[in-house]
């Protein structure tokens, strides 16, 4: 667990750093090592000078190594291994295109020589030359989550699959479970971590922790999840630990029971879920509380400030609890983001 009372992570959308302070995320900002690094530098830099105060950013940032950036999301590397194109774009995150294949293609699948193929070829190369140039390597690649990627490939019919070709689906989320894993523990191998690019929640608690982004359980229901979902990440989390969750959706409370089976070290209570529901399924675990990104672009500072008092009021235990904002748009007023600091700092006095 972390040492500091009620951590604070807060992630910018790709637009607010490009109107921000001029970053492009088109395929450079991920794929070269030169641009990673400045970009890398221009980002601690930005954030010292505006939110130095609330602990962000650094002072007369350095270049360093970094293989995958660590202050905004990108999780196109395995569908990208998988065979979907990705559309890069100055202001957005990258986007893996749909690519629907039949049936009998998903039946024939097999797990891909993923180290000879690109992104991996070139990240496993760059890595090479920045340990030669620096001594080491940082940083890490959002491996993204089985159902995330197999609805690029499988279309909608992968949920009417869950009913109607049930080992189909388990065989696909299988190979899929198993390339992620392969990818992150190479690179933790490598760098330390695996999936601070996921939540950089995962530094404050285990930086060695495995995410699991489970955006898309929110589309099925906890038997789905339960009788197809949950055995893939078993056996993800028989290979790699600590394992964590990452959950966006407002309906964590529907499977936090399914999640409890997993033992994971830390979990994404996405906004929207029933918060006490989920601390009483979940007691062990380190909840990671998200503010709504909308709620941050939209409401007044007052709301704000109630939204983060509610959240930490449900949660009941301030020591196993953090509070985030991800993927926050440009035009996010600054005392919003002060607001919430402010109601996390009046619990760090009060000692919880």
């Amino acid at each position: 667990m972390t040492s500091q009372l009620i951590p604070i992570e807060l992630v910018f959308n790709p637009n607010w750093w490009y109107e921000t302070a001029g970053i492009s995320f088109d395929q450079a900002f991920y794929m070269d090592p030169a641009t990673r690094i400045r970009d890398d530098v221009t980002m601690r830099r930005v954030l010292w000078q505006r939110y130095r105060d609330l602990g962000l950013g650094e002072e007369g940032p350095q270049p360093r190594p970094v293989i995958g950036s660590l202050h905004v999301a990108g999780g196109f590397v395995i569908p990208a291994l998988l065979g979907s194109q990705i559309r890069f774009a100055a202001d957005a995150a990258p986007q893996p295109l749909p690519h629907a294949i039949s049936a009998a293609e998903i039946d024939a699948i097999k797990k891909p020589d993923w180290r000879n193929l690109w992104p991996m070829r070139e990240l496993l190369a760059q890595m090479d030359d920045l340990q030669a140039e620096y001594g080491y390597v940082l940083g890490d690649l959002n491996t993204d989550g089985v159902l995330n990627a197999a609805y690029h490939f499988y279309g909608q019919d992968l949920f009417a699959d869950f009913y109607l070709a049930p080992e189909r689906v388990r065989r696909f989320l299988d190979i899929i479970g198993e390339l992620i894993v392969d990818v992150a523990l190479a690179v933790r191998a490598r760098t330390g971590s695996c999936s601070i690019s996921v939540n950089r929640m995962v530094e404050r608690v285990d930086p060695r922790m495995f995410y699991h982004a489970n955006c898309s359980v929110q589309m099925i229901s906890p038997t789905s999840y339960r009788q197809l979902h949950l055995p893939v990440e078993q056996a993800m989390a028989r290979r790699i630990q600590p394992f964590g969750i990452h959950h966006c959706g407002a309906n964590l409370h529907k499977v936090a029971d399914a999640y409890a089976e997993l033992h994971p070290v830390m979990v994404d209570v996405g906004w929207g879920s029933d918060v006490r529901a989920v601390a009483a399924a979940l007691p062990e675990t380190f909840l990671n509380l998200r503010l709504s990104p909308i709620r941050m672009l939209r409401c007044t500072p007052q709301e704000i400030k109630l939204d983060t008092e509610m959240l930490l009021q449900a949660a009941g235990a301030p020591e196993r609890c953090g509070i985030c904002c991800i993927n926050m748009d440009y035009g996010t007023p600054d005392d919003n983001i002060f607001a919430m600091f402010e109601v996390v700092d009046g619990y760090r006095r009060a000692g919880g």
